[in-house]
């Protein structure tokens, strides 16, 4: 075999990720607990200026509402404290609640903190409050941030917190219903500029669709999804499960693609394009691209997602 998951990964090298996403959430996560936490809430703040939230369905939040209405019982500060232990990745039993919860989930949860800061029913940052030099120049290089790479940076910030889930032994991941897909008279089709390779068109349109199932099985048994800023997740059942859990509403809208021939009869695919989220709609593209190395029974055997350094990287398709 020619390739393996981590020779793989190597295709279309010259790809420019938003290599500044990992860096600031990286310093963000040497900040103090108190300054991570008034850091969220002041980029929420900044960006609902120019970027609306969506509210999070009622699946979303069923999962976290015992969490939730306990927090909402709370004083001021036990309410801190509890967000405080977030932060810190704290054992207790809120956090172990929390670990086990998708990301989505965990949004949501965050979401509706954020909206009872505002109506007074959550504590909130006290008035006149600053951030320290370190947070002030962390919020600095977010604003700096395109809006899909600021988003990217807050989603992560509050998806790694809560309790270890390294330390937690086994467990099952508490997700939201995965949504029915759409029906076949709904559905639309994607093109891209440059090919027309079925098992690529094929991942965008059941990807739009929801249609996890399909999409699947456009993968090898062995095949590897790598998102973006992680490492590969091998084999298609934890694939299939990373796309119930992470990938429901997402809207894809591929743009262009170079082909190009591998050893063995493979071919690998670079498709660069952007991507919507139901927490930001229509209102933020993610400028993202997919790297596709196809076996040469035209089967997924491995797909990275990059989320882009620039709007120009877009248009980068040359060797």
């Amino acid at each position: 075999m020619p390739f393996t998951i981590e020779t793989a990964r190597n295709i279309f090298p010259e790809t420019l990720a938003a290599g500044a996403v990992p860096a600031t959430v990286a310093r963000f996560n040497q900040l103090s607990a108190e300054d991570q936490l008034a850091l969220i809430w002041f980029a929420y703040l900044e960006m609902g200026k120019s970027i609306t939230i969506a509210a999070p369905g009622a699946a979303n939040m069923q999962f976290a509402e015992n969490t939730l209405n306990e927090i909402r019982q709370m004083s001021f500060q036990e309410q801190s404290q509890v967000m405080c232990d977030l932060a810190n990745r704290a054992d207790t039993p809120i956090c172990r609640t929390y670990a086990i919860w998708s990301a989505n989930i965990k949004l949501g949860f965050w979401y509706k903190l954020g909206e009872w800061m505002d109506e007074g029913v959550v504590a909130p940052i006290p008035e006149g409050y600053e951030l320290s030099a370190n947070a002030a120049a962390v919020f600095q290089a977010i604003c700096n941030l395109e809006s899909g790479q600021q988003i990217t940076v807050l989603r992560n910030a509050v998806v790694d917190m809560g309790f270890d889930t390294g330390k937690l032994g086994s467990y099952q991941t508490v997700a939201e219903p995965v949504v029915p897909p759409v029906i076949e008279a709904k559905r639309t089709t994607v093109s891209i500029d440059g090919t027309d390779n079925p098992t690529v068109l094929s991942y965008m349109d059941n990807m739009n669709a929801n249609d996890f199932d399909s999409l699947i099985k456009l993968f090898t048994d062995d095949g590897a999804l790598q998102p973006p800023f992680q490492r590969p997740i091998i084999g298609r059942n934890a694939v299939y499960k990373f796309f119930r859990e992470d990938c429901q509403n997402l809207k894809l809208l591929p743009e262009k693609a170079v082909v190009e021939p591998a050893d063995d009869g493979y071919t690998q695919i670079k498709v660069t394009g952007k991507v919507q989220t139901p927490w930001f709609g229509a209102a933020v593209g993610m400028n993202m691209a997919w790297r596709f190395l196809l076996n040469s029974e035209n089967k997924i055997y491995f797909v990275a997602i990059d989320l882009l350094a620039s709007p120009k990287e877009l248009l980068n398709l040359a060797r």
